[in-house]
């Protein structure tokens, strides 16, 4: 059965208020595309991406059909039926500064256990992974009672198969694995490098684009080209041919997938930060529409 995994918040947002109390581990955020894997009670392996389940004749990116030929990944399934792997695909998204030889590969950054329904532990399943020779994704460092500048700090840190000299990668993933938040989940929070760089822009005396209506508002901190570069490699990846671009006929989807994924992803952290505002979304959706083509020029001048 397909699971989809958990939304990573932003830090700073309500649902990761006081992840930082405790131990927290800080793990680099790969900018690849979002995978699991899992067999059926027969022991046949399963894949998903991040919304769906994966078939062999409509896959993602290739994953389902790398997987399904790799012995060290059936060869754990053969001992822990009852995982479930999360980990990043790592194919060209927006981030094209990754070493040659790290493409391709599935790095692993939780593991579920299907039949307790427990998040396990990093230390306890570095010792699994190991031991069939996986990859997966290390942390960055361990920090307790951690504050924004340590986790700031971090993100400068984050390396992680980066060409040498070619700057860091898309972010962090902070977890902590003793904590729940207020509403009793298990949540990971997310920093990421360009959005936070965006977000700060008021502080560090840069101008402030639009302001004037709660609509601008929403697409200056939220529509930005982090999002906009990921949405445009998703439909890459998801297209049936080995076109590496977009094309005209993929033009409307962009434009519609940006502000679905603004709805999805933001809409619950926007009507909290506004206290259940009145939003025109009609309105909305021709900012964010004229967002995406003013900061792609590149596609719709081309």
């Amino acid at each position: 059965m397909f699971l989809k995994y958990m939304h990573l918040e932003r830090y700073g947002n309500e649902e990761v208020d006081g992840i930082e109390q405790g131990t927290t581990y800080v793990f680099p955020k790969l900018d690849g595309t979002n995978a699991q894997l899992w067999v059926d009670p027969e022991g046949n392996l399963k894949a998903g991406s991040r919304n769906r389940k994966l078939e062999l004749d409509n896959d993602n990116a290739g994953f389902y059909n790398a997987m399904i030929r790799d012995d060290k990944i059936l060869s754990l399934f053969e001992g822990f039926p009852e995982l479930r792997l999360y980990g990043e695909w790592l194919v060209p998204h927006s981030l094209k500064t990754y070493r040659d030889d790290a493409w391709r590969k599935f790095y692993i950054f939780d593991v579920y256990n299907v039949e307790t329904g427990e998040i396990y532990h990093y230390d306890r399943y570095k010792e699994i992974l190991d031991a069939y020779e996986l990859d997966y994704l290390a942390p960055i460092a361990i920090v307790k009672n951690g504050t924004r500048e340590h986790y700031e700090k971090c993100l400068d840190k984050n390396v992680f198969l980066i060409k040498d000299g070619m700057g860091v990668g898309e972010g962090i993933v902070i977890k902590n694995y003793e904590w729940q938040n207020k509403f009793g989940n298990t949540v990971w929070a997310k920093m990421i490098t360009n959005n936070f760089k965006e977000l700060n822009h008021k502080e560090m005396g840069a101008p402030v684009i639009g302001g004037e209506t709660l609509e601008e508002k929403i697409v200056a901190e939220y529509v930005d080209e982090h999002l906009i570069n990921k949405t445009e490699a998703k439909i890459i990846n998801e297209k049936a041919t080995n076109e590496m671009f977009l094309d005209k006929r993929d033009i409307p989807r962009l434009l519609q997938t940006v502000f679905y994924d603004l709805i999805n992803e933001e809409l619950w952290n926007i009507i909290k930060k506004h206290k259940n505002p009145k939003i025109d979304f009609a309105y909305l959706q021709r900012l964010t529409i004229t967002k995406v083509k003013e900061t792609r020029k590149d596609i719709f001048n081309g």
